[in-house]
């Protein structure tokens, strides 16, 4: 979940360089961070807890370094807890991404050899591990690369980690796991734990797999298997995101920028994803049991695929929590299709239990991913790309509606009505458009200004929505720091009823479907007992207090209706002086158990 860059070159302002890839990697973690350069044969360090925002680094000119942004696991988020971590001699720094999972009774080992411990991390301990196997070896650049090798395979878990040798300028990263992409310039080269941060330089990178390593010079890429240290052939992609989808423009967040990015995003679907959704159809239609999963927002994406495929193609798909797939594993086969959910490709809670399937039970696996090149996309048999571009804010949104875009299709499909699915994404597409008018958002912004200081939040949807539901609790939750939580319509009074108090703000998705008089029904038990009822429809009802219309999208309202709540999170996020792009605690990539 941590954010790596690293430099070798011609460039004297590493430093520099390195710290403005780190601040494009910072949504991948910014509890603290840190930069390391090579300097006069030895390794100058300078690390900070928080934010970069606009700090600036004060390091002497050097033509090789790395950097890290920190999402803590072990270690409290301070200063010697920050990355890189250096060896005892000052030779070597170090930078990782994962957990080493043996960290107790590798700790245990470091002390026993007389090391002295400056961080609670796991990370530190690995640098000294490779001190002593360096001692064992010739003290060359092909030793270091062999210390590295061998301190890597004791390692449990799912790690990537760099090395940064002050004796040769050479840079060496090895991964099982966590991403890390090469990228390929002039004389000089670079690695990055995401492809976005690379745009500015190059477009030309490779995506390192589990189990490879790679030796980054000025000079050259040397890509080697991990384990036998033989030399690889590297694959070489073309990047086809442009640098401008990655910056700020003139919106003042990154969360506000995607949003308004989603009509563009769903009618370049609708014109360009047919063929896409035709053979994944059809991958659907040859399968014995079809399985959608995901997690976060992916998770809430594929659930409402369940429903979008038993509405529109009549065909049943079965939903799982990515994090809890492997425990329903032992009835796959060969025959099965696991269809995973993710936007960056690298969610281990996705990837682990899809590599055991793949291993053990044979499945086939499609894949609706964002990121091209990223480790699901490379395991995956079949990729429907989301094509969304670079999505920075922590908050998944332009690749939310892009996976439901793509599965709206993909069920129109499954129907033999490609066409009429192609034009109801291009409705979407308008209707969002007008969710984006400056009247509706700032009646949204009327609406925060209502409800910003509440802390308990509900939403409720049925059908199609109740997906709905969960993904606005989850947007507003996650950036306002407001407890939300969704509930199908039909479950208040099994329990959830309980919690209305007096003004409860409380969201009801009510399209006009055939949930229409049921959510109603519900939410006038909710304003019988106080509750602040805030209704997201196509028309007003005397049940709502406050009323958001939205334009009437039939099956493609889930697209439609996620827009008000993703603006209403956004405005609460500022009117409670949240970070809309970075909030606390979350990082985007979530690469760790």
């Amino acid at each position: 979940m941590c954010g790596i860059f690293a430099y070798a070159g011609r460039e004297t302002q590493a430093a520099d360089m390195i710290l403005d890839g780190l601040r494009r990697l910072e949504y991948r973690g910014y509890d603290s961070w840190g930069v390391a350069v090579r300097n006069n044969g030895g390794i100058l360090t300078e690390k900070q807890i928080g934010k970069i925002g606009g700090a600036q680094v004060r390091m002497p000119e050097s033509t090789a370094g790395f950097g890290h942004t920190r999402w803590a696991t072990h270690g409290g988020v301070t200063q010697p807890n920050a990355h890189p971590h250096t060896d005892c001699s000052g030779r070597l720094a170090l930078i990782h991404n994962g957990i080493v999972e043996n960290f107790p009774e590798l700790r245990r080992e470091v002390i026993a050899a007389g090391h002295q411990l400056h961080s609670q991390t796991d990370s530190e301990i690995v640098v000294h591990l490779i001190e002593d196997a360096l001692a064992r070896q010739d003290g060359s650049a092909s030793g270091v690369e062999d210390a590295i090798r061998e301190v890597f395979a004791r390692l449990e878990g799912m790690n990537a980690i760099m090395v940064l040798d002050s004796a040769s300028d050479t840079l060496v990263a090895v991964k099982n796991g966590s991403p890390l992409v090469v990228g390929y310039g002039a004389e000089e080269n670079y690695i990055a734990s995401d492809a976005s941060a690379l745009l500015p330089h190059t477009r030309k990178v490779s995506f390192l797999s589990d189990g490879e390593m790679v030796v980054v010079t000025p000079e050259g890429v040397c890509l080697k298997d991990a384990e036998s240290g033989e030399e690889l052939e590297p694959e070489v992609t073309e990047l086809d995101w442009q640098v401008e989808q990655a910056e700020l423009g003139d919106y003042p967040h990154y969360l506000i920028k995607e949003i308004h990015e989603q009509p563009k995003i769903v009618r370049e679907i609708a014109l360009t994803q047919g063929d896409t959704a035709e053979a994944l159809a059809q991958l659907v239609r040859e399968s014995f049991g079809t399985f959608f999963i995901g997690c976060g927002t992916a998770a809430n994406a594929a659930l409402t695929g369940q429903y979008l495929f038993s509405r529109i193609a009549r065909f049943h798909v079965n939903f799982e929590v990515g994090s809890e797939f492997g425990y329903l594993e032992h009835f796959l086969t060969p025959r099965s299709l696991v269809i995973a959910h993710s936007q960056s490709g690298e969610t281990i809670d996705v990837i682990e239990p899809l590599t055991r399937a793949k291993k053990e039970k044979g499945v086939q696996v499609a894949a609706l991913v964002n990121v091209l090149g990223s480790t699901l996309y490379r395991m995956s048999d079949f990729n429907a790309l989301l094509n969304a571009g670079p999505e920075k804010s922590v908050l998944a949104t332009k690749s939310y509606t892009a996976k439901l875009a793509i599965l709206t299709l993909t069920a129109y499909a499954m129907d033999g009505r490609l066409e009429e699915g192609q034009e109801l994404l291009l409705r979407a597409a308008d209707l969002i458009e007008e969710q984006l008018s400056e009247e509706n958002a700032g009646r949204i912004a009327e609406l925060a200004e209502r409800i910003y200081e509440k802390e308990n939040m509900f939403v409720i949807g049925r059908g199609l929505s109740f997906a709905s539901s969960l993904e606005a609790a989850l947007k507003i939750k996650e950036v306002s720091y407001i407890h939300a939580e969704g509930f199908p319509g039909g479950e208040l009074k099994h329990g959830v009823i309980a919690l209305i108090e007096e003004d409860t703000p409380c969201v009801v998705f009510a399209p006009k479907d055939e949930t229409h008089g049921g959510i109603l029904s519900g939410a006038q038990e909710l304003k019988a007992r106080g509750a602040y009822i805030i209704g997201v429809s196509p028309e007003p009802s005397d049940a709502f207090d406050y009323y958001i219309p939205v334009g009437e999208a039939g099956n493609a309202s889930p697209l439609v209706n996620a827009v008000p709540a993703q603006i209403l999170a956004y405005n609460l996020a500022l009117k409670r002086g949240t970070d809309p792009d970075k909030p606390r605690n979350l990082a985007k990539s979530v690469t760790v158990k």
